[in-house]
Order: structure tokens, then C-alpha cells, then sequence
């Protein structure tokens, strides 16, 4: 069953929580209040119309980086009502609405480092590529080079070296989506399988934290070309019964309803006209483009 692998938040196992009446459809909470220690928590901030920003947030030193935080008075506010100090942002690529308070942070927080991609990020001063590690407090971040989307995109794959119990989470910007995946703006199809393909190599129990709140459209697109997959059919009664996930979901996840990382399933290859995996991929990703549903 799907909600067996989901994060737990209040449990050791799973929670659940009520759709939040937010101006984001599909608010994915993150209330981490809980008796259970734990060393590593993400706290999600909604930003613009349906951008996430987040802190990442080690609970032993009380520190956080601030992923793609756009709003910086926000980001700062949330951090002061969970008691933590902002000691560095990550950029997980250099399109406006992920960077564009990059240079706003520079001058609210100037001893931190921002993290990313490449000098296209604004007030860039920790340039990472493929593989490089860093930490923040006792987390763990390592970056994994997505390029598709934008040629700089970076994923960031944390872990806590606290013996935490959280299982560990990757920031995925706009490469991979809950359901979904972003757009080929600087890549091909051949580069988004392969990106996929890299964070699909993560423990299954990675919880993905992206950067929209892309949900339901998402789930209408895959329903259109996967319509008997049941996991689908899982995450749209949890959808309908008002009730959601308690967090994000996970890679296993993924692997069980998301279209773009199930190019060799039967239904996937009906709907694309079949062929090797960078051309259904490019064919998928047409048919998204032009869905209507």
C-alpha cells in the first residue's frame, strides 16, 4: 500500500493530514512536532503562486539552509518560528522563480554561502558540480547533477550524520515533480531519462521535496496515459477524501505511478508509439505539453 511508505511525521510509521485551505492546491504539509527525536526535519515554504521554498533544518546545532528561497522575508520568518538560524542557501537552478531572491538573501544573511549549479544563479559563492559534498550542521548534502530542465540543474540528496530517524530526502527543483517532471527548457529527452534514471538510484525511502506544487495536474496526465495503474488510482482517493500524504512522497513512489519514470511499462509505450527510452521520453513529454485534461 502506498501510505506504508510514506514519512512519518507524528508516528513512527505514517500521519496523515487534512488538505490545507492555502492558495496552493495540494499543500503538502510538514509539521515535524513530535516526541521522537530527530536530527534532520524539512520544512516546506510556499512561495509565489505554487513554488516551494524549504529549510532544511538540523535540530542539534538549530541551523538551516534555505533551498531556493524567493522570498526572503518569508523564509526568514518561518525560520524564526521554528527557532532556527539560516546559515546557507541552495539553488537548485538559476530560472527566476527559484534564484531570484538569491541576492536578497546575500544581503539579509552575508556570511552565508549560496550554493548552486553555475554563475547564472545570482550571487552565486559556492559553485557545486556532480558528486560534491557539504555540510549544513550534522546534514549531509550531496549534489547530483540533473541537467535537462536547465543545463544547472542540481539536485541535492541530504542525510543526517546524527543517527537521525528521518530516511533522508533529495531537493529536486524542476527536474522531478510528485507525479511529473519539468519541462526540457535546455535539454532533450535523452537527458531527463538520464536524470531520472541518476535519482532513481536513491533508497527507495528518499522523500522528494520539489519545486511546485504540480500534483493534480499531474495525476490528470498520468491517469490520461497510465489509466489502470493502481497506485494512481491510490493517490487520487487520498486526493478526493480530502485527506493527503503527511509528506512528500518518496522515490519508491515514484517508481510505482510517476509516467516519466515508467517509460518501459506497456501502458507508457502505447500511449508514446513506443521506441528506446530518450524518444518515448520526448514523445511523453509532448503529449504533457499538449494535455488539456
Amino acid at each position: 500500500m502506498l501510505l506504508s511508505r510514506l514519512l512519518p511525521l507524528t508516528q513512527p510509521r505514517l500521519s496523515t493530514s487534512r488538505l490545507a485551505h492555502t492558495p496552493h492546491a495540494l499543500r503538502l504539509r510538514a509539521s515535524f512536532a513530535t516526541t521522537v527525536p530527530r536530527k534532520m526535519k524539512v520544512l516546506p515554504v510556499p512561495v509565489r503562486d505554487d513554488n516551494y521554498a524549504y529549510l532544511l533544518i538540523d535540530d542539534v546545532s538549530n541551523e538551516a539552509a534555505a533551498v531556493d528561497p524567493y522570498d526572503v522575508p518569508k523564509v526568514r520568518a518561518a525560520a524564526d518560528g521554528a527557532g532556527v538560524k539560516i546559515v546557507a542557501a541552495i539553488t537548485t537552478h538559476h530560472h527566476f522563480d527559484h534564484s531570484g531572491g538569491n541576492k536578497s538573501f546575500a544581503a539579509a544573511f552575508p556570511d552565508a554561502p549560496i550554493y548552486g549549479g553555475s554563475d547564472k544563479i545570482p550571487a552565486l559563492s559556492k559553485l557545486v558540480k556532480d558528486k560534491d559534498e557539504f555540510t549544513v550542521g550534522n546534514i549531509h548534502v550531496k549534489a547530483l547533477a540533473t541537467p535537462c530542465h536547465t543545463q544547472d540543474s542540481i539536485c541535492y540528496y541530504v542525510t543526517s550524520s546524527a543517527g537521525a530517524a528521518h530516511p533522508g530526502g533529495v531537493f529536486t527543483g524542476d527536474t522531478l515533480f510528485v507525479a511529473g517532471c519539468g519541462r526540457f527548457f535546455e535539454g532533450t529527452g535523452a537527458e531527463m531519462h538520464a536524470a531520472l534514471t541518476y535519482l532513481g538510484t536513491l533508497p527507495g525511502e528518499t522523500v522528494v521535496y520539489d519545486g511546485h506544487e504540480y500534483t493534480k495536474g499531474n495525476l490528470a496526465f498520468a491517469k490520461h496515459v497510465d489509466p489502470e495503474n493502481p497506485a494512481l488510482a491510490r493517490l487520487e482517493g487520498l486526493i478526493a477524501a480530502g485527506t493527503i500524504p503527511a509528506q512528500r512522497t518518496t522515490i519508491a513512489d515514484e517508481k510505482e505511478w510517476n509516467p516519466f519514470v515508467r517509460l518501459d511499462s506497456a501502458p507508457i509505450q502505447k500511449a508514446t508509439g513506443g521506441g528506446e527510452a530518450s524518444v518515448v521520453m520526448d514523445a511523453l513529454r509532448n503529449l504533457k505539453n499538449n494535455f488539456r485534461g
